[in-house]
């Protein structure tokens, strides 16, 4: 775990693989110096969360999560799981079949897990004890360093309504 947290921390964009983290740092250097943003996607994978989080109905894990992550300034988008990408299979395809594992030696070795966590260790609204996937979509900033056409208000020199051009620094 430590080593995985000193990765993510090892580079401004917070990615813990070295090669896609200097691309998507050139490609947000490339996109800030036209004057532009870009949005993106944070997956998140918790693991060895107990089983039994949140309620079937008004409580649901992924509901209180998605509540949590939409929250965040500029989200647009959460997905558990397969996500969107799950409406695409058929409800046999997407199916989290269970299984037995063996875990160690002993009488509680045995645990039961799911064959693929489609899911996102999520089922019913609660927690399955499978690792919980997430994934939340972030919008680009429009506050940008280039030109944008607006709209002027009284007090700014222009008739209320008058389109012009304003220049922000994000």
């Amino acid at each position: 775990m430590a080593s995985l947290l000193s990765q993510v921390e090892a580079n401004i964009i917070r990615c813990p693989d070295a090669v896609t983290a200097e691309a998507m740092i050139d490609r947000v250097d490339e996109i800030r110096r036209r004057g532009d943003s870009v949005g993106g996607v944070v997956a998140c994978v918790a693991r060895n969360l107990p089983a039994g989080l949140g309620a079937p109905v008004f409580d649901k894990l992924e509901a209180e999560l998605a509540k949590a992550c939409m929250s965040l300034p500029a989200a647009r988008a959460f997905e558990v799981g397969s996500g969107l990408d799950g409406i695409l299979l058929t409800g046999r395809q997407h199916n989290d079949e269970f299984t037995y594992s063996r875990e160690g030696d002993g009488e509680d070795s045995q645990r039961i897990r799911t064959v693929t966590n489609r899911s996102g260790g999520v089922q019913g609204g609660i927690s399955n004890g499978e690792a919980l996937l997430l994934r939340v979509a972030f919008k680009p900033t429009s506050t940008i360093a280039s030109e944008q056409r607006t709209v002027a208000r009284s007090g700014s020199g222009s008739s209320d309504g008058e389109q012009e051009q304003s220049l922000l620094r994000g």
